[in-house]
C-alpha cells in the first residue's frame, strides 16, 4: 500500500522518516506541506488517522502560537484547523499516512509500523 508523507526537507526526523520508507523500497508521495498545505478535509482526515485532536497536532513550541496569541486549551478543534491550514509550521511533522492509517514520525521508527 503506498504511503504519503508530510515532509519539510530542513527538518531531521522528517529527512530520517522518509530514508526509512525510501529503505524499504516503498512506493511515497512526498507532500511538501509547507508549500502546499492540507485542505480542512484532509487535516480531518488525518486527525481521525490518527485518534488525535487538533490541538495534539500543533508545535507548541512555534514563536507563531506567542504571535498570534493562541490560547490552544481554549480553541476550538475547528479554529485550530484552520489556523494550521494558514500557518503549516503549526502542523506536527512528519505525518505518514495511507488510506486507512496515520503516524507521526516521532521518533521516525514509528514509520514501520506502515511499511
Amino acid at each position: 500500500m503506498a504511503l504519503s508523507i508530510f515532509h519539510n526537507p530542513r527538518c531531521s526526523k522528517s529527512r530520517k522518516t522518509l530514508e526509512i520508507i525510501e529503505s524499504h523500497d516503498t512506493e511515497v508521495e512526498i507532500i511538501l506541506y509547507l508549500q502546499d498545505p492540507p485542505t480542512v478535509k484532509e487535516l480531518n482526515s488525518l486527525l481521525e488517522k490518527l485518534g488525535m485532536r487538533a490541538s495534539d497536532l500543533v508545535r507548541k513550541g512555534e514563536s507563531i502560537i506567542k504571535e498570534l496569541d493562541i490560547d490552544l486549551p481554549n480553541t476550538s478543534n475547528d479554529d485550530l484547523i484552520s489556523i494550521m491550514i494558514d500557518y503549516p509550521i503549526l502542523i506536527e511533522r512528519p505525518i505518514v499516512f495511507n488510506e486507512k492509517s496515520a503516524i507521526i514520525g516521532r521518533p521516525p521508527e514509528n514509520v514501520k509500523e506502515l511499511i
